[in-house]
């Protein structure tokens, strides 16, 4: 399946509890991700990592197979899942694969999510993947960029605090520097694993 860039929107948005958004079928070049047309190119952005240090993201990620996602430790169900998604995909990959990618998380609670907090959070899914922390404005014209709805802060139902609506893909760039895929809730640890090696190899 290819989506035009002007439906992620749509596809990406995201209710404030975080509900799933429905994995994708096969696509005809045998992703489990839908193809985006025209793809999509790098940001280039920078904000704080989790060791307070800079992190220029089109620079840092040159030449890498990058899987991009904006979320909070806070998410009940979406982000939890495509992080341990990913790590345990990875971990079943060749340590030549696992170097070829970064997985770059971007904070949209950066109130709750201070550098400890988010830091431990990845650490429990990989100490490799990397947090993010920035303001809002920069988040919220980084996801315009994609073609992503800005994270949308609302009230719970049920007084007990906030939640956080946004994106529920991933977003995965290949060496070119462009996005071809994104990857919703749903996409199974198999096709992870098997959609990395693809990507991997792609120049």
């Amino acid at each position: 399946m290819r989506l035009p860039t002007l439906l992620l929107a749509a596809l990406c948005a995201l209710p404030l509890a975080c509900k799933p958004a429905g994995a994708s079928g096969f696509n005809p070049d045998g992703l489990a991700g839908p193809r985006i047309d025209p793809p999509l190119p790098k940001p280039d952005f920078a904000l704080p990592a989790t060791d307070g240090k800079p992190f220029d993201f089109r620079k840092e990620t040159e030449g890498y197979v990058t899987l991009l996602f904006f979320g909070y430790t806070h998410c009940p169900d979406v982000c939890p899942v495509q992080m341990a998604n990913v790590s345990a995909a990875l971990s079943t990959l060749s340590p030549e694969i696992n170097n070829a990618v970064k997985v770059v998380f971007v904070t949209t609670d950066p109130e709750r999510d201070t550098p400890p907090v988010l830091r431990a959070w990845l650490n429990k899914f990989d100490p490799q993947f990397i947090g993010l922390i920035g303001d809002s404005a920069t988040v919220a014209r980084t996801s315009h960029a994609l073609h992503m709805p800005p994270p949308e802060r609302e009230a719970l139902p049920d007084g007990s605090g906030y939640g956080i609506g946004h994106a529920a893909f991933v977003v995965a760039f290949t060496r070119d520097n462009l996005a071809h895929v994104v990857y919703p809730f749903g996409i199974r640890q198999a096709d992870w694993a098997r959609d990395l090696k693809i990507l991997t190899r792609a120049p």
